[in-house]
């Protein structure tokens, strides 16, 4: 099958070392706006290598060195913790940082400008590289994501980061934390936010500091890291390994529908994930998974040292843990799907409800129906449904001897995490089309192409997911979950003999589909040129039990243009958010 895509580069949504998740603690977390602000107390932060020498490669197939130098930035006494938010995308993007005055956490906020997206801090790692000779051939400044691949730098730091372990990059996520752990470090590495450099292959010096706004912000020494850098030509062809597929550039990231995230696509036989798409650090050890329609999944831990392994084995569960209920930073993994359908009367109690929002569509871009559908115009796109909670999204599917659809019911639970209630929410379909093999919800969004007058024209026949949480849209908003567990969609949605399925949408958490096939993304052949707005639309049957049904729905302006064949679409910007 020929299809033609363009690719979105994002960071893989969650990856976490344990199952383990984290709330946004808010408790006492006030604005530090008094002067005894500076009295405040943050982290002590220094700048390390991990090792004094790295040997990089450059690929005769794929020129270039990727600068994954080792460096890490460490935290001590109180983590580093950075939350990014913006009130709308009338506004700008904010960022403050935690710290503690009298062993209260309070919101410092850093200076406006400081950050404008969710990708990490700009300018951050200052890069220089010399030759033998002792001449400059490189300098360069990279971003820094503090929820990059980490680890420990002592054996009585904790034993996990309650931090996401990766910034997020929809161009329309409402909210972040970042964080490096006490005891903890984060590399600085910009992974596929920076582009490769030429360097022949020898000897070299590589010296990383810290720009010096960074370290009067965060106190940071003035103490560069440096690295003996040998940088040695391979080839795939000479027995030694195999050549890395390319990297897309940084401004790759602000281009189409995603084959690597922010999309649900381009994961099938024949789209095998870049190492851009899969934006983890080499040093990381992380490897992505993906499944088609869907972004990549959480990038595989570093193995654990086995001193940490046996402290985890010995461990009993903190004073106030439970099964379900643990200290306040942490919630317990998702559960399993029921062994057996609900009984007694259905109810839906008066408890928190999740709240389905749909952002904006974005990676809009006109594509054809390749060999299987020739002669069409194909308007394509990505969409996401998030839930703002404060609960999450629980549906599960049963399936009754010999049916082809499951039965599908949301579950309502306590504060206690007890389950209280069920209502049956419509049904679940199996979907065998290779890359998918797996159960659908159903009427859980629809996609709608708007006339001018916010009058429908053309209706997509995507209708039915595999939930998912391949976005972190807004990790500020009471109850996020920082660790989500079903970014997996080969355990979320089951399989072809499943007899039942659970389907989880956390807190915090969003999932975009790619509309990009036949069937899925806007048939245009027919349609004239103008003004049109893409509408997603959440909850579309209003089955779904909600917080407010009133925030369903979100437009996006497109404007269709150019001939059969060669039909173009512009993309106005979204208030400030000027992401196609």
């Amino acid at each position: 099958m020929t299809r033609t895509r363009t690719t979105r580069l994002r960071r893989p949504l969650l990856a976490g070392t344990t199952a383990i998740a984290a709330m946004a603690v808010t408790a006492g977390f006030v604005a530090n706006t008094s002067d005894s602000a500076k009295a405040a107390t943050g982290p002590n932060l220094s700048l390390i290598a991990a090792s004094t020498s790295i040997t990089l490669t450059s690929w005769k197939e794929d020129p270039g060195v990727y600068l994954d130098l080792g460096t890490y930035l460490t935290a001590e006494g109180k983590p580093l913790e950075l939350k990014v938010t913006r009130k709308s995308y009338k506004d700008p993007v904010v960022i403050t940082q935690t710290v503690y005055e009298g062993g209260k956490a309070k919101a410092k906020a850093l200076p406006h400008g400081t950050v404008k997206d969710f990708s990490g801090l700009p300018g951050f790692a200052e890069i220089t590289v010399t030759d033998k000779a002792g001449k400059q051939v490189l300098r360069r400044a990279e971003s820094f994501c503090p929820n990059n691949a980490s680890g420990r730098v002592r054996p009585d730091a904790p034993a996990t980061s309650k931090y996401p372990e990766s910034c997020p990059t929809n161009p329309f996520t409402l909210g972040s934390v970042w964080g490096v752990e006490k005891g903890w470090a984060a590399n600085t590495y910009a992974g596929s936010y920076t582009k490769p450099v030429t360097l022949a292959a020898g000897s070299y010096t590589a010296k990383v500091s810290v720009a010096k706004k960074y370290r009067d912000l965060f106190g940071i020494a003035n103490k560069p890291a440096t690295v003996k850098v040998t940088v040695e030509e391979r080839s795939s062809e000479d027995g030694r390994g195999v050549a890395p597929r390319k990297h897309a550039g940084h401004g790759a990231a602000h281009q189409a529908p995603s084959a690597a995230g922010t999309a649900h696509a381009a994961h099938g036989p024949g789209h095998a994930p870049t190492p851009a798409q899969a934006a983890a650090p080499v040093t990381s050890g992380a490897g992505p998974s993906y499944n088609v329609g869907h972004g990549p999944l959480k990038a595989a831990p570093p193995a654990l040292p086995w001193a940490l392994k046996k402290q985890q084995a010995g461990r009993s569960m903190k004073v106030g843990d439970t099964a379900g209920r643990t200290d306040g930073s942490r919630k317990a993994p998702a559960l399993g799907p029921q062994s057996k359908r609900p009984t007694g009367k259905p109810s839906v109690p008066n408890v928190p409800k999740p709240d389905l929002r749909s952002l904006p569509a974005y990676g809009i871009t006109i594509s054809d129906g390749g060999e299987d559908v020739p002669g069409k115009d194909y308007l394509a796109f990505s969409a996401n449904v998030w839930n703002a909670g404060p609960a999450q999204l629980v549906v599960d599917g049963f399936r009754a001897p010999g049916k082809a659809k499951m039965d599908a019911y949301q579950y309502f639970y306590d504060a206690k995490g007890k389950q209280v209630g069920y209502t049956p929410t419509g049904t679940m379909e199996w979907d065998p089309r290779p890359g998918h093999v797996h159960w659908h919800f159903t009427d859980f969004a629809s996609y709608r192409l708007l006339k001018a007058d916010k009058k429908e024209t053309v209706r997509s026949g995507k209708e039915a997911f595999c939930l998912a949480n391949t976005d972190a849209v807004d990790y500020t908003v009471k109850n996020a979950n920082w660790h989500p567990y079903n970014t997996d969609l080969a355990t979320a949605c089951g399989q072809e003999n499943s007899i039942s399925v659970r389907e989880v949408l956390d807190v915090g958490s969003g999932d975009t589909y790619t509309q990009d096939l036949p069937g899925q993304s806007f048939d245009i052949t027919d349609v004239p040129n103008g003004t049109y707005y893409i509408q997603v639309l959440a909850n579309p049957e209003n089955r779904l039990k909600e917080t407010s049904t009133a925030n369903n729905s979100a437009l996006r302006k497109v404007v269709l243009g150019g001939k059969p064949g060669k039909r173009t679409v512009t993309v106005p910007a979204h208030d400030l958010v000027n992401a196609n």
